[in-house]
């Protein structure tokens, strides 16, 4: 009877220090609704009843909008919606930027961490969950090339484990700064995958999405340190283009049921990820198929508009199935890919030149992705 007595006693004072616990976190909050999304108003609320300025900073709009505090220290304001689109915020709390605790929706971009907010309507459509969802695996794979085990993001269709038939690949690198989780992350290229199969827009197929920074072995919230490399070895230049051809393809076609020739290979890349993709392509002529850079191109000059001649011949001879260049006309990189576009034309290249407005952004990268993947492995 002690023992049981004991027992019960020490379950009590388990419960009400885990109650405590809890009490510490909300001891003093409110229920806060934000964002909340209206029909003509997008509202945002943080509770900060200490603080004596509040803002809140919108990447839609230039200046940071005033908000105002109401009896039980919650900061509010109300703001026309946006036109559908993915878009970013945080709070200026006088004068120190903090995210919207009320909302589980945030991004990572590099080292910045923002609160995301998805307005629906006809061109996020495919920003939102699928029905049918595919999933996202973290894979490490050996890298001889780079002397390394590195990690990339995996997507496979929904199915997938119960597919007979091969499917094809698409490799779709990132830009300067992100790393493998950027186009998962920002990108929403599961959700747009999966919204495009289901519909039967887009063929099923697997997409890989590797980290472009030849010195990392996986993104920087991993922690783990960077790998020392020669810069001006001459062969660094291209070390990581070969690695995705030597090292990445390889890993795919053993560890995955794909495709395993060019007709099932696609590769795609956005800023920098778009030249790792021209180089990779004029470097390894007729091993993929189809290429598509994305808001990025080439400077032709005197003295390599010859070498480049020649690559773009290679590569006209070697074949290609899809060439689709997508660019915003405020990109700054505008001129590369014009310069691109043109060189492709002077080679005799069949290709796409998709110029929309916009400028260097992911509002841009999304709906590119949304273009360009239903066109391949037709």
């Amino acid at each position: 009877m002690k023992k049981l007595t004991l027992s019960l006693m020490m379950a009590f004072c388990t419960m009400g220090l885990f109650a405590q616990e809890l009490a510490n976190f909300n001891f003093g909050r409110v229920n806060v609704v934000s964002p909340e999304i209206g029909e003509q108003n997008v509202t945002f609320r943080i509770q900060a009843p200490q603080a004596q300025n509040v803002q809140v900073s919108l990447s839609w709009q230039q200046q940071p909008v005033a908000m105002t505090k109401n009896q039980q220290g919650v900061w509010e304001v109300s703001v026309p919606r946006p036109a559908a689109e993915r878009y970013t915020y945080n709070f200026v709390v006088d004068g120190v930027k903090v995210n919207d605790a009320n909302n589980i929706f945030m991004q990572r971009d590099g080292t910045t961490f923002l609160s995301v907010l998805l307005i629906p309507g006809e061109l996020t459509e495919n920003y939102f969950e699928a029905n049918k969802r595919g999933d996202l695996h973290q894979v490490w794979y050996e890298s001889p090339t780079l002397g390394m085990e590195r990690r990339m993001f995996v997507y496979t269709p929904h199915g997938y484990n119960d597919m007979k038939e091969p499917l094809p690949v698409l490799y779709l690198l990132h830009g300067a700064g992100g790393d493998e989780d950027a186009w998962s992350n920002m990108g929403r290229t599961c959700q747009i995958m999966d919204n495009l199969i289901e519909k039967g827009q887009a063929k099923p197929m697997i997409v890989v999405m590797p980290n472009g920074n030849p010195t990392q072995y996986a993104a920087r919230t991993l922690q783990i340190p960077e790998k020392q490399q020669d810069r001006n070895d001459p062969n660094f230049a291209n070390a990581y283009v070969t690695s995705i051809v030597k090292d990445m393809v390889p890993y795919m076609e053993k560890n995955y049921n794909v495709i395993k020739n060019p007709d099932g290979r696609a590769i795609a890349g956005l800023s920098m990820g778009a030249g790792h993709t021209i180089s990779c392509t004029n470097l390894f002529p007729g091993f993929f198929k189809y290429i598509c850079p994305l808001s990025n191109g080439i400077r032709v000059n005197d003295q390599n508009k010859a070498e480049y001649n020649k690559q773009f011949q290679a590569l006209k001879k070697a074949g290609i199935k899809l060439y689709w260049i997508g660019c915003g006309e405020t990109d700054f990189l505008i001129e590369s890919a014009r310069q691109l576009d043109a060189t492709l034309t002077e080679n005799g290249i069949e290709h796409t030149f998709y110029e929309n407005s916009g400028g260097h952004t992911w509002s841009n990268w999304r709906i590119y992705l949304n273009q360009f993947a239903p066109l391949l492995f037709k």
